[in-house]
């Protein structure tokens, strides 16, 4: 492999390579670039607009890469090859690509992609496209309120229609169907996202209809489901798989739950492992999809019954990770940060742990760039518990890392936040209750030694307590709850709030004069005090009861004494045994037992002793009662059959009034034509008329009056002939011989098993039907092994049962006799390999040939023969696995096997790599001298020495491996798949300046030997190089017109990779310039120049091995304006003062000048007279009289000439002479001369495919006859050269020199007077 990436530098390959901008992904092809070429990329990638519809937009992208890559546009869904629609160019002075899509409308709505190609690779990025429809929300607003009367005469059109159609489409300017179906599902904090999804911003309008179809799929689900809660929209989770589901409880549990796919019902089964599956878990469902696929995305429908439940969108978007989620480690109280970046953008992504999902709120904080390609999540505060696995799922693709929470060192868990102060808060509540608790416990014992020793004793701390109504006879406030005197039934007696409260007769006032003493006295802290004996307390008091007539109530109280008596009252009447109650004293317990409750048992009952009492009420209730044994024989199924009636009749009492209601499957039942129900003070009667199968189900009965609720529970089983077999009929095997096929049993069996089913057969053509018998109930499948080769038969099923016999569930025509073979076999795979033996595997063929597989042949063949020899000879092998035994030592040999049905052998497979017959051998050892040849940011060459090979140890290598791993990473990973057999190698797609380390293992038959690894990491760079600026040529100085882009591109060499500064006029460039930097080169951009950016700029490029800087000066000007007037002024005879108003630019541009020029009547043209003027004053010299002048005076700077301001014209007058003539006298010549040259022929080379251009010059008269020669052959009527003769300059072109072309051409000149001759030699250049 590395041998022909040395040949062939372009060799086809896909390396994936990541670009500096964000978004962008690079592809190179070639495995190594040549010295100064590059991929390409895009130095800055199309922006996402968002347009309203009828305008247009442009994207716009700049590209790079040697050479230039060629850049192509394109959509995701659809093309862009309309000229009317979409227009590309290039500015060139820009260095833009641009994509201009024409009147916008919104089809074009889209993520678009921009791609850059050259031979060495291509880069693409993506941006989106968002149309806003004209006139949308006009039309929304306009037609609100007849929205829901429209929607709703709509509903009732489109109430039948099943689910298994799809939605209608979408109408323009309309919103799709689809978005309302998923709405009505969601709940509200979804809206937002589903909305924009669809492209819909504000939706709030829209809330009114929704509620309307809420209210209305609430209706129709009312039907079938009891109740719907926790429903949730699709989401892809960490295992891979993609889940929707509810809480739903069903009226009927044998409702149907139909899945739906766009309107196609897709089948489930409750197997996690298939494809559609569901999962339930009491009122729970969870519908999965296991591997989703892009196929998979759909609309999604759950259906109970024709009530729709749910609705979800699943959206596969072609997206994948450019940059997944690293490995995060953070303190506790920090935050923690996972980043990833997108191929495509996308609104939001799911951000998941193992269990659940993470949504934006106080915990994590997750936030989108604004091209919706970089999407972060931040773990705030983060604790110990916060650690573990987090995923980053985008589409179908995920990515994950893991969050390591350590401890604070430092301990300032508790300064962040407010939950340790919360957490301070209810230590404190705890102490105080414990502190409350041992204070009441110590109360309790005080006051019990009060009651046995009826002497002082000294109270615990306590808080000031008010006087607890009746507090602990005293009222000291020292009972009950510590110092709020209210009662407490399981404290020390004080009923204070309650109404059964305890009265004392005696020392009220004085309790409560004592109180007040004691808290005006207790101004510091309580000490123990000398307490009274107050003779007998309540502990705890009576309290209301019910009970209902007939059942055993008691009431108790509890005395602080066992030794007190006391005395029962009913209504004021003392009570005694032998008043039909029973009254018990146990110690300090007193109770009071009703064993039969009566009307008149309900009374106010007082217990008194000591002169202390308590009072409660007793309310006796009489509910509704069902008699046992008619309730035994009413919960007893009612058992009829189709056309009969059903009885229910059921006795009752209770008080007056009462409701009685009868359900049947919950539904409550009204007198109807087959309805009857009669009822009267003691009893009710149910009667259905002539019952159908449909009919059967539960029947209950409420009873209900003012003190409480009675049912009871029948069964109504109605008896019918079962409905037919369920299809479709699945065909196990069609053979020569037999037929065999499947059905599902009856959905309803009429109320009695399946007895048998009966079979009956036609042959396709005829009409006789031939019954086939019955088979037992208990198995619904049928085999037919009376068939004729080459027919068709169709069969008919019914199920029969003690009720009768159902309708027949008829099949389809199933052929019998024809022959399919199966097909062949996986590749067999060689398990081991031994001198003598040879171990293989294979695996069944997918397709069986329609019967099921009896065995196999396995076949070998000796290499270099050309003869399959069949292996076993004995029979099919009934396995996927052959030891092979009939092999020779250190022969090499194939193998192929064919499967065998009931038709015979299929085809073979194909066969197995070769394999020899030899013994495993022995791993080898590790290489030796590995070193590091070259490197550079991508790539690192390497090199070794084979290993020695030890007998009985080590054996020969055959092949090696190498592995990098990444010094933050601990998995090794492989560079090469298959082992390579030179030794060495070079490792492509590092990332710059990364650390890797490095190992090679030597590989053969027996295995893997040991790694031999550096001993040091290594750096993806290339050898140290000082910087150095590359191009000699480069300008130091640069005008730039004012608001043109000012743009340098400073090349450089430096290793490894420099920091690179810019400084302007010695601090540092201003926002507005950008500055884009790469391992080659830095530009610097001012996409505007203005007058304030011209200055001194200065590049340094500095590295670990030294650093360089360049001076660039930047001027930015603009065309000069003219000066003012020009006015002329004569202070000298000959010479001329002029003198102008200065140009506005003249403050502005230390450089501007001035130049004069000047035009007389004479010579008639215009003449620079001076140059380089900085002032406003120039005197012009030889001014002669007679002649008129004008002066033109120009401003001057770096980008050139103003207009010019002209003087008035300037004269000076001549006094006139008398003018006379002296004519000479005419002498007559003859100007006749021989023909010469004045410039000759010149030698000249000339390249090769180029225009070579001859010339000459001559003279003569009378003019002389010119002839061109080329090794002595004429050239004047050649038409392949053309020949001139202007004005004396005679030339000859050769429009594409070639070697045929070499030789000698002459020029000869003639006239009357003479010839002359001139040659050179041609020689063409290859």
């Amino acid at each position: 492999m590395s041998s022909k990436t040395n040949q062939d530098p372009k060799a086809f390959v896909a390396i994936k390579k990541r670009s500096r901008v964000p978004g962008v992904m690079i592809t190179q092809t070639v495995e190594q670039l040549p010295p100064g070429k590059s991929t390409p990329d895009f130095t800055r990638k199309p922006i996402a607009v968002t347009v309203q519809e009828g305008k247009k937009t442009f994207f716009k992208a700049m590209v790079s890469g040697e050479p230039a890559p060629t850049v192509t546009w394109g959509r995701n869904k659809g093309e862009i090859d309309d000229p009317e629609k979409y227009k590309t160019r290039y500015d060139e002075r820009a260095r833009e690509h641009i994509l201009e899509i024409i009147n916008i409308n919104p089809d074009q709505a889209d993520t678009y992609k921009c791609f850059a190609t050259n031979e060495y690779g291509k880069a693409v990025c993506t941006t989106t496209l968002n149309v806003i429809a004209a006139g949308f929300r006009k039309k929304s607003q306009g037609g609100s309120q007849q929205e829901p009367q429209d929607f709703r005469s709509m509903l009732k059109k489109t109430v039948v229609v099943t689910r298994k159609k799809q939605l209608p489409p979408q109408k323009e300017g309309e919103i799709d169907p689809k978005l309302w179906e998923l709405l009505i599902s969601a709940p509200k904090k979804d809206y937002e996202k589903i909305c924009l999804e669809f492209g819909v911003t504000d939706f709030r309008w829209m809330l009114k209809r929704l509620n309307q179809m809420k209210k209305e799929r609430a209706d129709e689900q009312a039907k079938v489901v009891e109740q719907l809660e926790n429903v949730k929209q699709i989401e892809v989770k960490p295992n891979g798989k993609a889940e929707f589901g509810f809480d739903m409880q069903l009226w009927d549990p044998n409702s149907a739950v139909n899945l739906y796919k766009d309107g196609v019902m897709v089948p489930y089964a409750d197997d996690e492992n298939s494809k559609h599956s569901l999962r339930k878990k009491g009122t729970n469902y969870i519908f999965s999809i296991k591997d989703p696929q892009p196929e998979d995305a759909g609309f999604y429908q759950v259906d109970v019954e024709e009530a729709n439940v749910l609705t979800t969108d699943f959206r596969v978007p072609a997206v994948e990770f450019v940059d997944k989620i690293k490995d995060a480690k953070a303190v506790e109280s920090e935050d923690a940060v996972f980043q990833c970046v997108l191929s495509t953008p996308l609104n939001r992504i799911t951000w998941s742990r193992e269990d659940s999902s993470l949504e934006h709120g106080d915990k994590y904080e997750i936030t989108v760039s604004e091209d919706k390609l970089t999407h972060t999540l931040r773990v705030k505060d983060c604790e110990i518990a916060d650690k573990g696995a987090y995923y980053a799922i985008a589409g179908i693709a995920s990515s994950r890392a893991s969050l390591m929470v350590e401890e604070d060192p430092h301990g300032r868990k508790g300064r962040k936040g407010t939950k340790t102060i919360g957490h301070d808060n209810l230590s404190n509540q705890g102490l105080d209750k414990a502190k409350i608790s041992k204070e009441k416990d110590d109360l309790e014992a005080v006051n019990r030694a009060l009651a046995e020793k009826k002497a002082a004793n000294t109270l615990g701390d306590a808080k000031d307590g008010g006087d607890g109504r009746d507090g602990l006879g005293a009222g000291d406030g020292s009972s009950g709850k510590i110092g709020d005197g209210s009662s407490d039934r399981d404290g020390d007696g004080t009923d204070g709030d309650d109404k059964n409260h305890l009265r004392s007769e005696e020392d009220d006032k004085d309790t409560k004069d004592d109180a007040s003493k004691k808290k005006q006295s207790r101004t510091g802290p309580l000490v123990p005090d000398t307490a009274l004996d107050r003779g007998v307390q309540f502990v705890s008091g009576l309290s209301d009861t019910n009970a209902n007539i007939g059942e055993r109530v008691e009431m108790s109280c509890k005395l602080s004494s066992e030794t007190s008596e006391g005395h029962w009252y009913k209504n004021g009447k003392l009570l005694t045994n032998e008043d039909g109650v029973t009254i018990i004293k146990d110690g300090a317990f007193h109770r009071l037992i009703v064993d039969c409750c009566k009307k008149d048992d309900a009374a106010v009952y007082r217990f008194e002793a000591e002169g202390r009492k308590s009072e409660a009420t007793l309310s006796i209730q009489d509910p509704p009662k069902m008699d046992p044994d008619a309730l035994g024989n009413f919960t007893k199924p009612v058992i009829i059959k189709a056309g009969e009636n059903a009885e229910w009749k059921l006795p009752f009492s209770g008080q007056a009034p009462m409701t009685i209601q009868w359900y049947k499957n919950d539904d409550e039942l009204l007198p109807a034509l087959n309805v009857k129900i009669e009822t009267s003070d003691s009893e009710s009667q149910l009667r259905l008329i002539k019952c159908q199968r449909k009919d059967s189900g539960e029947v209950k009965i409420k009873i209900k009056n003012e003190f409480g609720t009675t049912e009871a529970i029948s069964k109504l089983i109605v008896l019918d002939k079962p409905t037919p077999p369920q299809g479709p009929v699945d065909i196990m095997e069609s053979a020569v011989t037999s037929v065999e096929f499947k059905w599902k049993p009856p959905k309803d069996n009429g109320g009695c098993p399946i007895a048998n089913y009966i079979i009956e057969r036609q042959q396709v053509g005829r009409n006789k039907w031939t019954s086939l018998g019955e088979i037992p109930g208990n198995s619904p499948s049928f085999k037919d092994s009376d068939v004729d080769p080459g027919r068709r038969y169709c069969y008919r099923i019914r199920a029969k049962t003690a009720e009768g016999i159902s309708d027949y569930l008829q099949t389809e025509d199933i052929p019998a006799g024809v022959l399919r073979y199966p097909g062949p076999p996986a590749v067999p795979k060689v398990v081991s390999a031994f001198k003598d033996c040879i171990n293989l595997a294979w695996s069944p063929p997918c397709d069986t040939g329609g019967t099921k597989i009896v065995g196999y042949n396995l076949e070998k063949n000796k290499k270099g023969t050309n003869y399959w020899s069949l292996v076993n000879q004995k029979g099919p092998i009934t396995d996927t696995k052959y030891a092979v035994k009939d092999v020779f030592e250190g022969a090499a040999y194939e193998f192929r096997v064919s499967a065998v049905n009931l038709s015979g052998a299929g085809d073979p497979s194909i066969p197995c790599d070769t394999v020899i017959a030899r013994d495993p051998m022995k791993p080898p050892g590790k290489v030796t001298d590995l070193k590091l040849t070259s490197s550079n940011y991508m790539t690192f060459s390497l090199a070794w020495t084979k290993p020695k090979e030890v007998q009985g140890v080590e054996d020969e290598a055959q092949g090696y491996y190498v592995e990098i791993r990444p010094i933050e990473s601990l998995e090794w990973t492989r560079c090469n798949t298959t082992p390579i057999t030179l030794t060495s190698y070079t490792v492509l797609g590092l990332k710059a300046m990364a650390t890797y380390w490095v190992r090679v293992i030597a590989t053969n038959y027996g295995g893997d030997g040991e790694p031999q690894s550096f001993d040091n990491y290594i750096i993806a760079m290339p050898p140290p190089v000082k910087p150095r600026f590359k191009d000699r040529n480069m300008k130091t100085f640069v005008v730039v017109k004012s608001g043109n882009t000012v743009r340098l591109n400073i090349n450089f060499e430096a290793s490894p990779m420099p920091e690179i500064f810019w400084l302007k006029d010695g601090i540092p460039v201003p926002k507005h310039v950008t500055i884009t930097n790469s391992d080659k080169g830095s530009q610097l951009l001012i996409p505007t120049s203005e007058r304030t950016d011209t200055g001194i700029y200065t590049i340094t490029v500095k590295n670990m091995v030294g650093q360089e800087s360049f001076n660039v000066e930047i001027r930015v000007t603009d065309d000069p304006k003219p000066p003012g007037p020009v006015e002329l002024e004569q202070n000298i005879p000959g010479t001329v003062t002029l003198s102008w108003t200065p140009s506005p630019d003249e403050k502005r541009d230390d450089r501007l000048h001035y130049m004069v020029s000047k035009r007389d009547s004479f010579k008639r043209t215009w003449r620079t007279v001076a140059d380089n003027l900085f002032n406003n004053k120039f005197t012009v010299v030889n001014i002669l009289p007679g002649r008129q002048y004008h002066f033109r005076v120009f401003a001057k700077n770096d980008m050139g000439l103003s207009p010019h301001s002209e003087s008035p014209a300037f004269e000076t007058k001549k006094e006139k002479e008398k003018f006379q003539v002296n004519r000479p006298e005419i002498k007559h010549r003859i100007f006749d001369s021989p023909p010469s040259f004045i410039v000759p022929l010149k030698r000249r080379t000339a390249p090769q495919g180029y225009e070579c251009y001859m010339s000459c010059a001559i003279k003569g008269d009378p003019a002389p006859r010119v002839t061109w020669y080329w090794n002595n052959i004429s050239l004047n009527t050649n038409t392949n050269y053309h020949i001139t003769n202007v004005c004396g300059v005679c030339s000859l072109l050769i429009l594409r020199v070639g070697p045929k072309d070499n030789g000698e051409y002459k020029v000869a000149i003639q006239n009357k007077l003479g010839t002359a001759e001139s040659s050179m030699m041609l020689n063409v250049r290859e």
